[in-house]
């Protein structure tokens, strides 16, 4: 039992230790969900797996005959549970939605626990380091890759002066390199102004500066909001 006691610290410290690496990567990038909790969860995951391990002992001799058990049902229900808690730290803000890395991260810190419990620790080291490698040297290399930055556009202009209206507006918008689409429409100040919404697209967030420069110098623009997603 002394054997055993041994090993099972082993697994569970460095459980502590695989969860504690990557937590601090997520904590260095300010996410909620950093050193403390992916820590817990690596460790929660390889306690766990360390009772499928050791169930047999724990079962009273008189009932070993008439039990069967899958030693994948409880990394099943760990991961599920993983997803709850994944969830929680996801977070949709307009059009950007935040989280979805660390949940990732949380849920590849439970596989890692889970390994761990049940001694598998050459491939629990490798996944530990494919992890932190990618969350931090594949931010530099996702930085370099060309992506389409999103942006919510709300104007208000004002119906008395035609100068500005939704085909003047989309023209404006194409010719700083956006491209303008699913608009919405809503009158405000008993029907003194129209409010259009629209989700924007362009490659390049300074073109985005340029049109709300633009926008500064119509008359008759009473209020916009320009909010691009991150």
């Amino acid at each position: 039992m002394e054997t055993d006691l041994h090993l099972i610290l082993s697994r569970l410290f460095l459980a502590m230790l695989a969860g504690g690496i990557i937590g601090i990567e997520r904590a260095i990038h300010g996410r909620e969900a950093g050193f403390r909790t992916h820590t817990l969860v690596a460790v929660s995951s390889s306690l766990l797996m360390l009772l499928m391990t050791y169930q047999w002992q724990l079962i009273p001799q008189q009932y070993i005959d008439t039990i069967r058990t899958d030693p994948t049902r409880m990394a099943q229900g760990i991961m599920t549970g993983i997803g709850f808690l994944g969830a929680g730290v996801i977070i949709k803000e307009g059009l950007t939605v935040r989280g979805l890395t660390t949940a990732a991260s949380i849920w590849m810190t439970a596989a890692i626990g889970i390994v761990i419990g049940l001694g598998f620790y050459e491939a629990a080291f490798i996944a530990t380091g494919i992890t932190v490698v990618t969350l931090s040297m594949f931010r530099w290399i996702e930085s370099l890759i060309p992506s389409m930055k999103y942006a919510q556009l709300s104007i208000r202009i004002l119906r008395s002066n035609h100068n500005t209206n939704e085909d003047t507006l989309r023209t404006l918008i194409t010719e700083h390199k956006i491209k303008s689409f699913e608009a919405g429409y809503q009158l405000n100040e008993d029907g003194k102004e129209i409010q259009y919404e629209m989700t924007l697209r362009t490659s390049d967030t300074k073109n985005y500066r340029r049109l709300a420069q633009s926008l500064l110098k119509l008359d008759d623009v009473h209020e916009f909001s320009l909010t691009p997603s991150s």
